[in-house]
């Protein structure tokens, strides 16, 4: 009964936004919000095209890499100043800092070290990412009571012993958190980027498109985008409330 509902709740979501949708149609007018029967006609018939595909491929190359990086290293960085306490004490006012300035206005010297390949696209996004999930790893590792690190330093475990088997488990719930977050603000980075500095990917599409004012390839490539991200967040915060009730 749960699942019916929440079916016909979503639906009833889609719909609204539709209706929405074909509001704004009718005050901006077909140049700048095209019609949604007509969108998805376009997004039909364009997508299995090899200009498409190219474009997706791209942009999903560019996420995984990104996405590995951001991880990796907010991770490593979030454990460290989780479990060493001095260097979070440092680091994690410098860390808000970072994250609290705009991003873009990086993406200049992200360009000059990386230059205008797929290097740059992948380390601006991966710039997006690793912030969140190191802020939150540490803030996880240090809400563990401090039992467990006593009960790994009396059976004598090694670092990586203690990092694998007591640290990551015990926080886990709040590092998925991270990593969720992390995901969403990393897709949204490497979509930057190949808005401003690119000739490949589907956010380079969405900027020919404004620029050529096709409103109905921009907006395929919009649901195509809002689609993916919306999917996907909802696996992980569906993976997210499954390890919070297991804690």
């Amino acid at each position: 009964m749960t699942a019916t509902r929440r079916t016909a709740d979503t639906l009833l979501l889609l719909l609204g936004l539709v209706g929405f949708w074909e509001i704004l149609h009718r005050i901006a007018g077909e140049t700048a919000m095209p019609a949604p029967l007509p969108t998805f006609a376009y997004l039909l018939h364009n997508l299995t095209t090899a200009r498409f595909i190219t474009n997706l491929t791209t942009t999903a190359l560019e996420l995984g890499y990104a996405l590995l990086l951001a991880y990796g290293i907010g991770l490593a960085i979030g454990l460290w100043m989780g479990a060493h306490r001095l260097s979070g004490a440092v680091g994690e006012p410098i860390l808000v800092s970072i994250y609290s300035l705009p991003k873009i206005t990086l993406y200049p010297v992200v360009l000059l070290i990386f230059g205008l390949g797929i290097s740059g696209k992948v380390a601006f996004g991966a710039l997006h990412g690793i912030l969140p999930v190191a802020l939150l790893t540490m803030g996880a590792i240090r809400a563990i009571p401090p039992v467990y690190l006593r009960a790994a330093r009396t059976l004598q475990l090694s670092p990586w012993q203690t990092i694998g088997t007591v640290l990551l488990p015990a926080a886990l719930p709040e590092v998925f958190t991270g990593l969720r977050i992390g995901f969403t603000v990393t897709l949204l980075g490497v979509l930057l980027g190949e808005m401003f500095a690119s000739k490949d990917g589907l956010g380079a599409m969405i900027m020919n498109a404004v620029q050529l004012v096709q409103g109905e390839e921009m907006m395929t490539v919009a649901l195509v985008l809002f689609a993916f991200a919306a999917l996907a967040n909802a696996l992980l915060l569906f993976i997210e409330h499954r390890l919070h009730r297991r804690v």
